[in-house]
């Protein structure tokens, strides 16, 4: 068995067991299907691929952990780590009272720590709740959400209230014979709508346009607001609205991975088109960058989970999609009680919601 599924009333999950990335995600809501997560036009196809690519590339889907972040140059594994690169066993799978709950567990240990992804499904919620648990191990450990979106008519982004954004030093692609960037390198901008551009002038972080043909790269990090840290995505030719939401005290910064078209070698090969990636994470690029004396760290910005032997954290996660309401992400998302309160300019809508999921307030681990 390579994928498993689980349902609840409304929404299906799909996980590939061989790598741990969710293989699809379906969200049954005013009469449509609505299929938030992007899944590379390579996987499953019939075609040779590089050698040298990580199993993670090769089968690349939907969301997964990445433990570390980018480079494992401290423990040796692939790119993003054995969590996004090997195989997850079932341990639990039923349903529950109002939903469905999986557990599953990484067969591979990272830093000496065991790994296990919990799936709650509730009936009614158009959201998948998740969770990792890191239970002993020694060291420390960045980590990272990696859930890609389809973008194919463009779209406009929203954000819960970040301090600014910022471009490591060098691009995803900086030889022009394989491939292309947009942003500037290093950049900072604390106005989203105005980030420094390679070519002089402005971009505006909150729109996706499939004519910018580009591979950047960026980090968000979260301002001190109090609520849900949050991207809000309105798909245009999809006619949806994609959500992602985080406890900012877990995950403090969110990094954007915006990939149309621009990378012109194999498996990428200029088809990789319209991919938002949102990776909600604790960590700066690399894993030894990420345990060192790195940038976001002198910004009080937290980039590493500490392991203990005999002592387990847990970080949480949510994934959605709604139809479209008017267009445009919401200028503000809260909540409380059950729901979720999403407001666009004069339109106010509420969904059910598990509003004690992310544990908003209390302390995150060390």
């Amino acid at each position: 068995m390579d994928t498993v599924t689980i349902k609840a009333k409304g929404i299906s999950v799909s996980l590939d067991l061989t790598v741990g990335h969710i293989a699809d995600m379906t969200v049954d809501s005013g009469g449509r299907q609505l299929k938030p997560l992007h899944r590379a036009p390579w996987v499953g196809a019939d075609e040779a691929l590089p050698q040298d690519l990580p199993r993670g590339t090769v089968r690349l889907s939907g969301d997964f952990l990445c433990a570390p972040f980018s480079r494992s140059d401290v423990e040796e594994a692939p790119l993003h780590g054995w969590p996004a690169n090997s195989a997850w066993d079932v341990s639990e799978d039923g349903a529950t009272d109002d939903g469905w709950r999986a557990v599953f567990r990484l067969r591979h240990k990272v830093m000496g720590a065991s790994v296990d992804k919990i799936f709650t499904l509730r009936d009614g919620h158009s959201f998948l709740y998740q969770e990792h648990v890191f239970s002993g191990g020694s060291g420390a450990i960045s980590v990272a959400h990696h859930p890609m979106t389809a973008v194919t008519g463009g779209g406009r982004l929203a954000f819960s209230p970040k301090r600014f954004a910022a471009t490591p030093a060098d691009p995803l692609e900086p030889d022009p014979a394989r491939g292309r960037f947009m942003l500037a390198y290093p950049a900072r901008s604390a106005d989203l709508s105005h980030f420094p551009a390679a070519a002089g002038g402005t971009v505006d972080l909150r729109q996706y346009r499939m004519d910018d043909r580009r591979e950047d790269f960026l980090t968000l990090v979260e301002a001190d607001h109090g609520g849900p840290g949050w991207t809000a995505l309105a798909r245009r030719a999809e006619d949806d609205l994609v959500l992602v939401l985080k406890n900012p005290a877990e995950l403090p910064v969110t990094m954007l991975w915006l990939s149309n078209g621009g990378r012109d070698y194999a498996p990428w090969s200029g088809r990789h088109l319209g991919v938002l990636g949102i990776e909600d994470g604790r960590a700066a690029v690399g894993h030894a960058a990420s345990l060192g004396d790195n940038w976001l760290k002198r910004e009080g910005v937290a980039t590493a989970f500490a392991l203990l032997e005999g002592r387990s954290f847990s970080f949480r996660h949510v994934i959605g999609a709604l139809p479209a309401a008017g267009g445009e992400p919401p200028g503000e998302i809260t909540t409380a009680n059950g729901r979720m309160r999403l407001g666009a300019g004069a339109i106010t809508r509420e969904v059910a919601f598990d509003s004690d999921f992310l544990r908003i307030g209390q302390p995150a681990a060390a």
